[in-house]
């Protein structure tokens, strides 16, 4: 004899809505764990931007390496690879705001993600190429800091052509 859910003395739904509701609150958690609730959000969120008209949280991205490139020119350019893991599917790389101070470049990658938005709580690894406005630069060690993960650099020569320097496009770089 079949029995489907309504046969289960006509409590089928309830059935069905408890599974439902294991099944949630297992795909939350840890091996069967709840997460902490310090894993919500990164210890670097703040509640303050805005996605749309929905409240956002927005915060620092983990980076957890970064990778100096040097393009075979001249002049020569520089690229850097920032790779790391947002916190849940819902948090989203919000801008890269990059700043050249004496012989240091910082970059910082921001992120926002909606205030109010449940997300499964499972890493989501990211890769972010900056390039690097090395034109014109002299001859020395740089270094780069993004998000706190630092590598240095070095041009061996003056990075412009003999002649003199090319004219720099507005708002490329802030000079700190």
């Amino acid at each position: 004899m079949e029995r489907n859910m309504s046969d289960v003395g006509g409590h089928g739904w309830l059935v069905a809505a408890v599974t439902m509701l294991t099944v949630s609150i297992v795909g939350c958690s840890a091996n069967g764990r709840p997460l902490p609730a310090s894993t919500m959000l990164a210890p670097t969120d703040t509640p303050a931007a805005t996605m749309g008209d929905k409240t956002a949280t927005s915060g620092e991205a983990q980076v957890d390496s970064i990778e100096i490139l040097v393009l075979e020119s001249f002049p020569v350019q520089i690229h850097v690879v920032a790779r790391g893991n947002l916190p849940d599917g819902c948090t989203k790389i919000d801008e890269i705001v990059r700043r050249r101070s004496g012989n240091d470049f910082l970059i910082t990658i921001t992120t926002v993600r909606p205030a109010d938005a449940i997300c499964a709580q499972a890493l989501v690894p990211f890769e972010e190429i900056v390039s690097l406005d090395v034109y014109g630069l002299k001859a020395g060690t740089y270094t780069v800091d993004v998000n706190g993960v630092t590598d240095v650099f070095a041009l061996d020569i003056d990075n412009a052509p003999q002649g003199g320097a090319l004219p720099r496009l507005p708002g490329d770089w802030e000079q700190g």
